[in-house]
C-alpha cells in the first residue's frame, strides 16, 4: 500500500517535470526564435496582436484540456476537413516562420551549391511533404 503510494508520487513528479521542459521549450520556440512576431510582420498583420496572443492561449489550454480529457466528437466529414486544412494551414506557416527565423533554406542551398536552384528545392521540400501526407492518409489512414 505504501509502495504504490510512492510509485504514484513519483509519477507525479516525473510527469510535472515533463511539463515543465515541453512548456519551457515551446515558451523558448515562441518567445526566443520570435516565430510568431515574424509571423506577423511577413502577413503585416500589426493590427490582430491582441488577437495572435489570444490564439496562442487559448489554443495552448485547449490543446492541453483536449490532451487530458476523454472527449470524443462525431463532426460531419466536411468539417474534420476543414479542421485538417486549419491544422495544416497553421503547421505549414509555422514551418515557415521557423525556417524563415533561421535561414535554413539559403544555407542549405549553399551547402548544397544550388544557389541559383533554390526555388527547385522548395518546390521538392514542398511536393515532398505533400506526398508524403497523402501516402500516409490514404495509405495508413483508413
Amino acid at each position: 500500500m505504501m509502495l504504490s503510494v510512492w510509485i504514484s508520487l513519483l509519477e507525479a513528479i516525473i510527469g510535472f517535470a515533463a511539463g515543465i521542459a515541453v512548456g519551457g521549450g515551446f515558451v523558448a520556440f515562441l518567445t526566443l526564435l520570435g516565430v510568431i512576431p515574424r509571423l506577423i510582420q511577413l502577413s503585416k498583420s500589426d493590427t490582430f496582436i491582441k488577437s495572435y496572443i489570444a490564439s496562442v492561449i487559448i489554443g495552448s489550454l485547449l490543446g492541453i484540456y483536449m490532451s487530458f480529457a476523454d472527449i470524443t466528437w462525431d463532426l460531419p466529414v466536411i468539417l474534420l476537413i476543414l479542421w485538417g486544412l486549419f491544422h495544416g494551414i497553421f503547421n505549414g506557416m509555422l514551418a515557415a516562420a521557423l525556417t524563415e527565423v533561421l535561414n535554413v533554406f539559403p544555407i542549405l542551398a549553399k551547402r548544397i551549391r544550388m544557389d541559383d536552384k533554390l526555388l527547385w528545392l522548395l518546390m521538392a521540400i514542398v511536393f515532398g511533404k505533400v506526398a508524403g501526407s497523402l501516402f500516409q492518409w490514404i495509405i495508413f489512414v483508413k
